[in-house]
């Protein structure tokens, strides 16, 4: 679909927020806490931002969108050359990390990683669980929507860097009682500390760059049949599923290709998939029902994909 920018506002130094809706003020498609959607920019550029406003309001989606120096310019794009009243193409919503029923929660989210926790804080509030967020980042001023949490108390604890240090990542998450559920955000070394620190049965992590895979098998070559297109191809060693499978011609729904937002998660009708992502469960990928094409490969010689 084609959204709207009706709104553009810098809610922190570095990040800007967007409001998008419908050209025709049409119902978008609903979402839940955790969401992303694909913003398909002007310039053919595709990046993946959390949605971060009210899902509840039907009319409109939030995302926000750190700039990134270093980055492929898609985050240089929307800050210097997009507009309001411009239209983006918008893909999703989709979600791999959703918010699970739980009774108690701690949130932990580094820097722009506060994207996807802000409307879990607004669903355990609803839900009247009980929670607590630790929220990090390099200045105060780098870090978005600290005026929408103030309204949380000391529920809250703001962290920023240059004042206070490191998040007490040992003191936020010690002892918390059976049934607490922790879900965490942001850069790669803040997910790997909490990581250390927490139960993978309890810790719900979303990376926003991919982790260094745990390779089970060898980047060699294997057959992959896709059994609705009727075809049988060799991938070779050193090529991914995803571009042998568009090479041959097959359409393939992708957008990162670095095995971080899920758009080409796909289902594994036989064989057992090497995984490489960033986004499934230990529980998906012991049950070997699905796999991302664009990074994982095939712990044996042939997989069947359904495609």
């Amino acid at each position: 679909m084609r959204l709207r920018v009706r709104d553009k506002e810098t809610v922190a130094h570095g990040v800007t927020a967007l409001t998008l809706t419908h050209p025709e003020g049409a119902r978008l498609p609903d979402w839940t806490p955790g969401s992303h959607i694909d913003l398909i920019l002007p310039d053919g550029t595709t990046r993946q931002y959390s949605l971060c406003g009210d899902r509840w309001d039907p009319h409109t989606y939030r995302v926000a969108v750190l700039r990134q120096s270093g980055g492929r310019g898609g985050s240089a794009y929307v800050h210097d050359r997009l507009a309001p009243g411009d239209t983006v193409g918008v893909g999703g919503p989709r979600n791999h990390f959703p918010l699970e029923p739980a009774p108690r929660y701690r949130f932990v989210a580094g820097g722009i990683g506060i994207t996807p926790i802000l409307p879990m804080l607004a669903a355990a509030e609803r839900a009247g669980a009980e929670w607590t967020l630790l929220y990090g980042g390099r200045t105060h001023a780098s870090m978005a929507f600290t005026g929408e949490l103030a309204r949380y108390g000391d529920r809250v604890r703001i962290v920023p860097q240059d004042e206070s240090g490191l998040l007490d990542l040992a003191g936020g998450l010690a002892g918390p009682p059976d049934g607490t559920l922790v879900y965490c955000c942001g850069p790669g070394p803040l997910l790997d500390a909490v990581e250390e620190l927490c139960p993978a049965e309890r810790l719900r992590v979303e990376r926003f760059s991919p982790k260094t895979p745990e390779v089970a098998g060898e980047d060699g070559p294997f057959e992959v049949v896709l059994e609705r297109s009727g075809r049988t191809l060799t991938v070779a060693a050193g090529v991914s599923v995803l571009d042998t499978v568009r090479a041959a011609g097959v359409e393939v729904l992708y957008s990162c290709a670095e095995g971080t937002c899920g758009t080409c998660e796909t289902d594994v009708l036989e064989g057992v998939p090497d995984h490489r992502d960033s986004v499934l469960t230990e529980e998906e990928r012991a049950a070997g029902e699905t796999m991302l094409i664009c990074v994982s490969r095939c712990r044996g010689k042939r997989l069947v994909l359904d495609l």
